[in-house]
């Protein structure tokens, strides 16, 4: 006695007497075709002819196939075999038998597969403070390379090129000028313009003028122009750099005895060390320029009156303040965009990596720098 079962694609035709089944396939089996899923043969097969312990599969009415029906075959006898059920594929077509022994000829590498473990909350704890640790040493490791690499150019035996220097200190300066220009004219009119609705409730308009210039000298000046610079600038640094430890760039440099340090690290350093006082000085001065926008416009103060108060409001401590930070800024931003680039992996989306991890270990930097700058002048009375 003998059944067959026939849902689409295929059929399947079993002898009781020696447990024997013959798998047809029919149709197309392509990429983008909708074939039957691996579970729902093995369920008909086994409801249908649950002794079966011999399968033959058979393509006599197959038409178009590719990848797609190798892999399943391929499944299908590791699931069947399994189930102690032997499968025969002497009726498919040559092509997909060689492609079936190809995959067969090298046998699955014990211990291959991912498997995902289930760490603990101290696992994960250990594994975060073991990486904190790691991070701090490259970091001290990276502070200690560029004071040698200083300490050589001091004494005149670092090695990097004028030219490449002055390049540096053009993408550091004049090219970030349009961008600063915006962001500090905006910070001014907006500081002028909430100051200016709150002093008008006491008839203190004029007081606009202190608020602007106090606050663009002591903190927002250096601040913003440091976060533009974070953005623009490490983010430019992490990205060349790790692009040419792609490129394998950095390795010729130490064969043919060049130190990454003094040629590519030091030169941004001090571009960068140089340039954000100057960039912090314009962004002071844009700041003030809004400021004075809004209370030439909406307060009727006259540009002599906002000159006269500016000038009576700072004194040369809130200018140093503000440069003071800009070199602590401009050295962090130049160290960590070149040490994300340094530490790049070896492919494009570890650039990006290495570019995100500047910008944002660049912002956080400048931030905490920046509170504990306000802490330190506050406990000094400056």
């Amino acid at each position: 006695m003998s059944k067959t079962f026939i849902p689409s694609q295929y059929k399947i035709h079993a002898s009781e007497i020696d447990n024997y089944c013959d798998l047809q396939l029919s149709g197309d089996w392509v990429i983008g075709n909708n074939i039957p899923s691996l579970n729902e043969i093995k369920n008909n097969l086994f409801q249908e002819f649950p002794s079966v312990t011999h399968l033959s599969i058979c393509c006599s009415y197959l038409g178009e196939w590719d990848s797609r029906l190798v892999s399943y075959i391929l499944i299908l006898t590791k699931t069947l075999k399994k189930q102690n059920i032997s499968v025969n594929v002497s009726g498919l077509p040559k092509g997909i038998q060689s492609l079936l022994k190809l995959a067969k000829a090298v046998p699955e590498r014990t211990g291959a597969k991912k498997t995902r473990l289930q760490l603990s909350f101290l696992d994960v704890l250990g594994n975060k403070a073991i990486n904190t640790v790691s991070e701090s040493k490259k970091i001290l490791s990276f502070i200690g390379e560029v004071w040698l690499s200083a300490q050589r150019l001091i004494q005149g035996k670092a090695r990097f090129r004028q030219r490449d220097f002055s390049l540096v200190i053009q993408e550091c300066g004049p090219d970030a000028l349009p961008i600063v220009t915006l962001i500090s004219l905006l910070i001014g009119l907006i500081l002028a313009f909430i100051g200016a609705i709150q002093l008008q409730l006491f008839g203190a308009d004029i007081y606009v003028a202190n608020l602007v210039a106090i606050g663009m000298t002591r903190e927002m000046g250096a601040m913003m122009t440091a976060i533009i610079m974070s953005g623009r600038t490490g983010a430019a640094f992490a990205s060349k750099i790790g692009t040419m430890q792609v490129n394998e760039e950095i390795d010729a440099f130490k064969t043919m005895g060049i130190s990454p340090m003094d040629f590519l690290v030091l030169p941004r350093v001090l571009a960068l060390i140089i340039m954000m006082p100057l960039l912090t000085i314009y962004s002071n001065i844009i700041g003030m320029l809004g400021g004075m926008w809004v209370a030439v416009g909406m307060l009727d103060i006259s540009f002599f009156e906002y000159y006269l108060q500016t000038k009576e409001s700072i004194t040369i401590v809130d200018f140093s303040t503000g440069i003071i930070k800009s070199l602590v800024f401009g050295t962090l931003i130049a160290g960590i965009g070149c040490m994300s680039g340094l530490q790049c992996g070896r492919s494009a989306s570890a650039v990006g990596d290495a570019t995100t991890k500047a910008v944002v270990r660049g912002i956080i930097s400048i931030v905490v720098a920046d509170s504990i700058f306000t802490l330190l002048f506050e406990s000094l009375g400056i």
